[in-house]
């Protein structure tokens, strides 16, 4: 998600600058490249010799881990960590010139402030001694956080101003903070509210979402007088989850197909099957696009990946710039509970880790697809009937042409069978189905299409999605802590009472949660959404007598939905820079499509035999 919204193009470098830059981009390549082919060697070893590579898992789990790390520091070097506040864009001048010092003064500050409780952290573990594998230790892998943490708040410092005043401020605002945190002489419990009103500000100024996390946990933790290395250990105990490196496998193999000409040959199969009927490009867009979110986990790598290429299909065929602007925007987030999208496989690890649900990855899987073709189906039928007086993109059907389309887009449309047989089969874990995808992916687009050149473009890709992943993964890390203290505090106890108090009715309870879920989707990323606000409801659902399972969809229907909600809907941000669009236009193109989608989400909600059927068929 971090990658999803460009801010400031990142400045041209030369020379020994530029070898670093590279430097670091091969750093996320190689860490990704053994993520994918450690798994298939462990598959390969297992099959014909009966034994595989020594804790494996393990050694996958810590390539996770640096992948987060590094491949945050290098959002931070691009700019590209994700923020939600949007007086970024609006201020001009001197106004935003101050906003950044003060906002990325305090995201510098915070982010040290990681390192140090990371420090704290990998003390304690390496009176442990434990190793990780062949002898080496757990602590020298560990100790990727703390030189994590600092990259990215010298990339902070570094890019809040261009000029080198700007810079300095920003510097004595980062020291300024940490010196009267540190030797004010007042208690923590006294700075708590301050601290917190200020961390707001910083937010509201551009600060990234890792740093609001990460600084209410560190503040909380700190202000109650308890050890702040419990934010770094809930980071690594999160990026060291058994499944999560399954995570920027299938994200990897997502921006494999995206990279390549896979859009352009799956935009002609859905063409040649549908473009012939009144309204068939809308069909086309849907359908393209749930496809490509269920492997990116993004909704901005399909708008701003496939924007170009399908605006002018739905043009050419008379839609107008509204309706084609706001079926976009709408489409893009489709995908998002078709398997293996990086959300339903999130939902799994926090709701199993935080909230003791007992879900499988296989189980979440079958529940989505019944909910994810709903709102795909309400998605082209109102795209159809936007374009009811719109010309036919193809003339006639034509099954030639279709044949031809399917035959040679035959790779693409496999990848999900790819996926799935590898993962449901039982001769795969999740993470190496996930590199068996991934792998697929890659030989599909420069083996078979020869769309991506393994020197040239391999590398840029695998940087691209590194940098990604490093974004999402370094919210959640520090979500993680911010939960913990949640927990800690006794919230969700606190919540349980509270509601079961005043509400007795289950429809009731299910009203509420979709009216809440909706603000929490406009005003949160669907990441930090799940690791913080699952934990606090999810023990609630099951008081009222939901299925977690089914309560999983509601909430990802319900994020899927926040995604097109104002003000701060994320497609709304992603599809105004994307086609050049004021907001209030794109926001207006969207308003119809909010209306059907929440009626599909209340469908979900009041229906559950939507989700339970399929999984409840085949057992799971």
């Amino acid at each position: 998600m971090s990658a999803e919204i460009p801010t400031r193009d990142t400045p041209s470098v030369h020379g020994p600058k530029r070898w670093i830059l590279e430097g670091e981009n091969a750093i996320v390549v190689v860490l990704l490249g053994g993520m994918m082919l450690l798994p298939l060697l462990e598959i390969l070893l297992r099959r014909f010799f009966g034994s595989g590579i020594s804790n494996v898992s393990a050694l996958v789990q810590h390539l996770a881990l640096l992948v987060g790390l590094f491949g945050g520091a290098l959002a931070a070097r691009d700019q590209r960590l994700l923020a939600l506040s949007p007086l970024s864009g609006i201020l001009k001048g001197r106004w935003k010139c101050a906003a950044s010092i003060l906002s990325q003064g305090c995201a510098a500050g915070i982010s040290l402030w990681l390192a140090f409780a990371s420090l704290q952290f990998i003390t304690g573990e390496k009176r442990l001694a434990q190793e990780l594998a062949y002898g080496i230790p757990k602590w020298w892998i560990q100790l990727a956080l703390p030189v994590g943490f600092t990259l990215i708040a010298v990339r902070q410092l570094w890019f809040s101003d261009s000029s080198l005043p700007g810079r300095l401020a920003t510097v004595a605002v980062t020291l300024g903070l940490a010196s009267f945190g540190g030797w004010s002489g007042l208690q923590p419990e006294t700075l708590i509210t301050p601290a917190l009103v200020l961390l707001a500000a910083a937010t509201l100024l551009g600060a990234p979402v890792f740093a609001t996390l990460g600084g209410a946990a560190l503040i909380l933790f700190w202000g109650h007088g308890d050890q702040v290395a419990i934010v770094a250990n809930k980071h690594y105990s999160l990026s060291t989850n058994s499944t999560l490196p399954s995570i920027p496998l299938f994200t990897l193999a997502g921006y494999f197909l995206a990279e390549g000409g896979a859009s352009k040959r799956l935009i002609r199969v859905f063409s040649s099957l549908f473009g012939s009927l009144k309204g068939g490009p809308a069909l086309v867009t849907t359908l393209v696009c749930a496809f490509f979110t269920s492997f990116t986990g993004a909704s901005g790598v399909t708008i701003l990946a496939l924007g170009g290429l399908l605006m002018p299909v739905l043009r050419s065929a008379n839609y107008s710039e509204r309706s084609a602007l706001g079926l976009l925007t709408s489409a893009g987030s489709l995908g998002l509970l078709f398997p293996p999208c990086l959300p339903l496989i999130l939902y799994v690890i926090v709701a199993n880790t935080s909230a003791q649900a007992n879900l499988t990855l296989k189980q979440m899987f079958w529940a989505g697809i019944g909910p994810g073709m709903l709102l795909v189906a309400l998605t082209a039928w109102w795209g159809m009937r936007a374009g009811r007086h719109a010309t036919r993109a193809n003339g006639s059907f034509r099954p030639r042409e279709a044949l031809s389309a399917i035959l040679d887009a035959k790779w693409e449309l496999l990848v999900p069978v790819v996926a799935l047989v590898a993962l449901f089969s039982g001769w795969a874990t999740p993470v190496e189905a996930a590199a068996v995808t991934a792998l697929y992916a890659a030989f599909t687009q420069m083996v078979v299409h020869r769309d991506l050149h393994p020197l040239r473009d391999m590398p840029r890709v695998m940087t691209e999605c590194g940098l990604l992943i490093g974004g999402v993964l370094l919210i959640l890390g520090v979500a993680l802590g911010f939960t913990h203290w949640l927990i800690d505090a006794q919230v969700p106890d606190f919540l349980l009472t509270w509601v079961t108090e005043r509400i007795h009715s289950k429809l009731l309870f299910l009203l509420a949660v979709n009216a809440l879920l909706l603000v929490v989707g406009c005003l949160m990323d669907i990441f930090s959404a799940i690791v913080v606000v699952v934990p606090l409801l999810a023990p609630l659902a099951v008081s009222f007598g939901v299925d977690p399972l089914h309560f999983g969809v509601i909430f990802l229907a319900n994020m899927e939905l926040g995604f097109l909600t104002p003000p701060v809907g994320m497609n709304l941000f992603l599809s105004s820079y994307r086609f050049k669009k004021p907001m209030a236009e794109v926001t207006r193109s969207v308003l119809p499509m909010l209306v059907v989608l929440g009626a599909g989400v209340l469908l979900i909600t009041y229906i559950p035999q939507l989700t339970l059927w399929l999984p409840r068929l085949l057992g799971q």
